[in-house]
Formats: structure tokens, sequence, C-alpha cells
């Protein structure tokens, strides 16, 4: 089931991001984040925007928030989204579920753009943001450096109000 996230779910998403961080490029932090840091930014985000999980039997199997895409006022109506999945997980629909709920919350939110940020190359990523429509608006190249190599960043962009 999908719910609004709790502070209490900040060791197991803390537990998810980890192992992005350690093993993947999906995420150009390089230093693991405790549980008390992922509370703090838990906190950060549902002040204004939504962070939902995905749970199954009391285990959280991935989740997905918004945040802010930029400081300035007149972004005010767009955001940047992020989905993170237990790495166990493949192909199960969850990432789908997750942004489907998401974009709905955001909707109802009055967002009017919402912004994908991947890390390249990532096909999974790319597929989910261009199965729910979003188009590939910019390509910066070797932007991250991690694990000993340049890695470039593909933004995708969604509308969701007219």
């Amino acid at each position: 089931m999908i719910r609004q996230v709790s502070i209490e779910d900040a060791d197991k998403i803390a537990e998810i991001y980890n192992y992005f961080i350690e093993s993947t490029i999906a995420t150009f932090e390089e230093q693991l984040i405790d549980v008390e840091e992922m509370k703090k930014r838990i906190l950060g985000v549902i002040q204004k925007f939504p962070w939902i999980v995905y749970e199954n039997n009391r285990q959280i199997m991935g989740y997905a928030y918004a945040g802010i895409w930029k400081n300035r006022s007149a972004y005010k109506h767009s955001v940047e989204i992020t989905v993170y999945l237990n790495q166990k997980i493949t192909s199960n629909g969850i990432g789908s579920k997750l942004y489907y709920e998401l974009i709905k919350q955001l909707k109802e939110l009055g967002v009017h753009v919402v912004i994908g940020g991947i890390s390249l190359p990532n096909e999974i990523s790319v597929a989910l943001h261009e199965k729910f429509g979003f188009k590939k608006v910019a390509h910066f190249k070797e932007v991250g450096y991690k694990f000993n190599k340049w890695v470039d960043v593909g933004y995708w962009q969604l509308t969701i109000s007219k």
C-alpha cells in the first residue's frame, strides 16, 4: 500500500538510500546518511510537498517525494521529483505506482511542471519517466564525478497542469 511517510520510516528510508550512495551513480552523494539526517530531510520536505512510501507486510519497498526545483520565487510552481526502491525489487511496478500517486498529489497542490534529474546511463529510470510522458529537455556532459568516472546528467520534464 502507498501511504504518507512517517518520521519513524527514516531508518528504512536511509537504508534504501544508502545502498544507492554506496553502489550506484543514481545519487551524487558519496557519504552515507544516518537516521537523524534522513529525519531532517523528511521534515524539510513534508512541510510543503508530499513524500510517500510503498509498504508491504510492514516493509518499506520504496519511496518518492517532491522538492523545490530552484529557490527563486518564480519557480514556485515547478518541482523536482525523486523515487528510490529497495535494491531487491526489480520490475514489479512499485516505481510506477509511487509516481502515479505522487504526480496525482502534486496536481492537487497546483504544481505546474515536474522535473526528473537522472544520472546517465540509467535505462530503468529513463523508461519510468518516459512512461509517464516526461520528455528529455537537457543533457549535461560529465557534470558529476563518482566511482572514478565522469557522469552525465539528463533532465526530463512533464507539465501536469494546463
